[in-house]
């Protein structure tokens, strides 16, 4: 399957998410939007596929996009474009795995655990309510409306609900844009966070560096696949598609640089580090221009 380019990528694919979710004013953006909240600050930058583990010996995670704000309330927002049947589970080890890396060995009180809040935003229904938005807080079975709360909130969100009149105008047109970041929808809706959102998607896509970046992001990938069919069961035809894949991406990384020299008088190596390759690959790709 041919890979998408850059500007065909929509908030569904990782690497489109994480990019924009790195500027802060967005990523406030989105979490205002989804929990309704106009004067929800950052107070840290947000970090992107952060992992975390327990133990060598245990199964690890990498969080999409974890943030905390200024209340000291910790976010993991999470984009889940494939469906599978195990993401309640997932979510629940996701909340261990970060609850037990929020308090400093010796802490005596267990109340000075943050809030957490993690919010999973997909392109389907995982509950089959029809409804955007799907927040659980534990209550008491036999009394409904006894909360424990124990500060730890998970959000599913489904970009594909009808329950329109009950949710803001403003978060189901988010809801729409993961899926259709246009510049129609967002000058229909009329949300100024939308259109925070949407400059930094615009701003990506337009960038000769942000395409270099994606293009290595591919490479990566596939040449993991790559391997693990290698080192599973090799299937001739699956990694010789994977080369002409990765030859291809290649191939644009060397078309940048190219169009960089001819029309600003640079060298080689200054071209190819202007448009992100690595001190690491750089003798390699200068190798490959040359040819």
């Amino acid at each position: 399957m041919t890979p998408k380019t850059l500007k065909d990528l929509t908030l569904l694919d990782r690497f489109l998410f994480d990019q924009t979710m790195e500027n802060t004013e967005a990523h406030e953006a989105m979490l205002q939007i989804i929990l309704g909240q106009d004067d929800l600050k950052l107070l840290t930058h947000a970090q992107t596929e952060k992992e975390l583990r327990t133990a060598p010996w245990l199964r690890s995670i990498r969080l999409d996009v974890y943030s905390l704000d200024q209340a000291r309330t910790v976010y993991n927002t999470e984009m889940q474009a494939k469906q599978r049947d195990d993401l309640v589970k997932r979510s629940r080890y996701y909340q261990s795995l970060i609850d037990s890396s929020l308090l400093e060995p010796g802490t005596i009180s267990f109340n000075k655990l943050n809030n957490t809040c993690i919010i999973m935003i997909t392109p389907f229904d995982l509950f089959g309510e029809n409804r955007y938005v799907y927040s659980f807080i534990p209550c008491c079975r036999q009394d409904k409306d006894l909360e424990i709360n124990d500060g730890a909130v998970r959000i599913f969100l489904n970009t594909r609900g009808t329950n329109d009149h009950e949710v803001s105008e403003e978060l189901r047109d988010y809801l729409h844009y993961v899926e259709n970041p246009s510049d129609e929808l967002v000058e229909k809706s009329g949300s100024q966070r939308l259109k925070t959102i949407h400059y930094y998607v615009k701003q990506i896509k337009a960038s000769e560096e942000m395409g270099v970046r994606y293009m290595q992001k591919l490479e990566e990938e596939i040449l993991m696949k790559q391997r693990a069919e290698a080192e599973g069961r090799a299937v001739g035809l699956a990694e010789g598609r994977a080369e002409g894949m990765i030859e291809g991406i290649q191939q644009g990384i060397l078309s940048s640089a190219k169009n960089l020299i001819r029309t600003t008088g640079m060298s080689a190596a200054q071209a190819l580090l202007a448009i992100g390759i690595s001190q690491e690959n750089l003798e390699e790709y200068i190798a490959l221009l040359e040819k």
